[in-house]
């Protein structure tokens, strides 16, 4: 059964999408045009870098953008727990649910999927999801492709630039078509 374009249940409870967030890449930008954001100099607002350098390159505009789009958000960041600790608050985001990765190395796949893959498409279990990460490549989309059963968009973010309008306008279109 759908209903308003989510999947139902038999008990008729909505299955919204989910859409897993990467931190580093997606919400900090690496390349120079992470310069457009500069972080707060000594007279302004006050900003803690909670012990990392690079939170100053958050843009607090995309918690509310994110916060928009008609889907769960799930944590799927090497930075686990930290991201509701550190990231979340200069966001402007809730505490949010966190893929818990396992412990040592996972390269018991095809040469070329990524570590998370497998555990991505577990915890989705048959909902749809969103897969946000600068680091997709075409075998996860391969491997997703035959391995999960419901709609997927495996969404490759340039780390030089964050999540931007083009990014935002590809996650609500897809998210439109469910």
């Amino acid at each position: 059964m759908v209903v308003y374009g989510y999947r139902a249940t038999v008990t008729g409870s909505v299955e919204r999408p989910i859409l897993f967030l990467d931190v580093d890449g997606p919400l900090i930008p690496f390349g120079p045009s992470a310069s457009r954001l500069r972080p707060p100099t000594s007279g302004s607002e006050a900003f803690s870098d909670q012990g990392n350098p690079l939170l100053w390159r958050l843009d607090p505009t995309l918690g509310p953008r994110l916060m928009a789009l008609d889907c769960d958000l799930v944590w799927a960041t090497t930075w686990m727990d930290d991201a509701n600790e550190f990231v979340a608050p200069l966001l402007g985001l809730p505490r949010l649910p966190v893929v818990e990765w396992p412990e040592g190395p996972t390269d018991d796949g095809p040469h070329g999927l990524h570590w998370k893959t497998r555990h991505l498409v577990e915890w989705a279990g048959h909902r749809p999801f969103i897969w946000v990460d600068d680091e997709i490549s075409d075998m996860d989309r391969q491997w997703i492709a035959a391995q999960h059963q419901g709609p997927s968009l495996l969404h490759r973010v340039d780390a030089s630039e964050g999540l931007t309008d083009v990014d935002f306008s590809a996650l609500a279109g897809w998210l439109r078509r469910q």
